[in-house]
């Protein structure tokens, strides 16, 4: 059912994770309008929002990256608290750890305090994967091969949208019925909660793997925030403490390629609920 009314959302907390800002798969129109349209106290940039390893490799910046990085700086300067815990794609700040630069804070991991008291271990994910930690020219070798299923999953979907069909996602797709994604997964997520109880925190907040989730995995509130190549996902946290995920893409009942950005604005006026 369609909505005709201005987004003006506000938000406790806002968490958002894996931009990749320098590749070509960051869905930097989207998340532009979800910054426009979403207000915060506090943001959390949980990590991988710049690409170094895709930047190394062959340079790639759009103006829509710039536009991503001064909406954020703005939201600081206006006064909303910005805390970056950098992933391993970008993993060159956590020199800067402990230190603040424009306003945004530079944190290896952090602890929040919701609106209803309980306490949330922040961190990005990646000292928990096997393969980052122990075998980085595999990781290489796996980030290559998910930029292909993410390019094939670009053109699939274009013909989709001709013949009227949603938008499916290919690697998520996979993650959910390759039998050693599962596992991974699951492993990945049952590690985070470990440190979560290690830490003696009531819930833990992380991205990562670009799998967007939440649930409640031993006693601990498990919340991965997704990503912004293919869920185009936000974790938030309202006024009374409750956490909800958001799914920006289904949100507005819209599907944005990178091509259609120049008409971003044409599509702000409207918003299309969820069902």
């Amino acid at each position: 059912m369609d909505v005709l009314q201005p987004l003006n959302m506000k938000y406790r907390t806002v968490f958002i994770s894996d931009i990749h800002l320098g590749t070509k798969r960051s869905r930097t129109d989207l998340l532009l309008h979800f910054l426009k349209h979403v207000e915060c106290e506090k943001l959390y940039l949980v990590g991988d929002i710049i690409d170094n390893w895709a930047l190394k490799r062959k340079w790639f910046w759009q103006q829509t990256h710039n536009d991503v990085i001064q909406k954020i700086l703005r939201k600081a300067r206006k006064g909303t608290k910005v805390v970056y815990i950098p992933g391993n794609h970008d993993e060159a700040l956590r020199a800067f750890t402990n230190n603040d630069f424009g306003r945004i804070q530079i944190r290896l991991n952090d602890i929040h305090k919701t609106a209803d008291g309980k306490r949330y271990l922040i961190l990005h994910g990646d000292e928990f994967d096997g393969v980052v930690l122990y075998a980085k020219w595999l990781a290489f070798l796996g980030d290559r091969a998910y930029e292909t299923a993410v390019s094939l999953n670009h053109y699939y979907n274009k013909a989709r949208r001709l013949i009227g069909l949603p938008y499916w996602s290919l690697s998520a797709f996979l993650k959910r019925r390759v039998k050693r994604a599962v596992e991974f997964i699951g492993n990945f997520e049952e590690a985070v909660v470990r440190r979560a109880q290690e830490k003696k925190v009531d819930g833990v907040v992380c991205g990562h793997i670009h799998t967007p989730e939440m649930r409640m995995i031993n006693g601990i509130h498990y919340c991965n925030d997704g990503d912004w190549v293919e869920s185009c996902s936000a974790l938030v946290e309202h006024s009374d403490g409750r956490f909800e995920l958001l799914d920006w893409t289904r949100f507005q009942g819209l599907e944005i390629t990178n091509d259609e950005t120049n008409t971003l604005d044409d599509r702000d006026r409207r918003l299309v609920s969820a069902g």
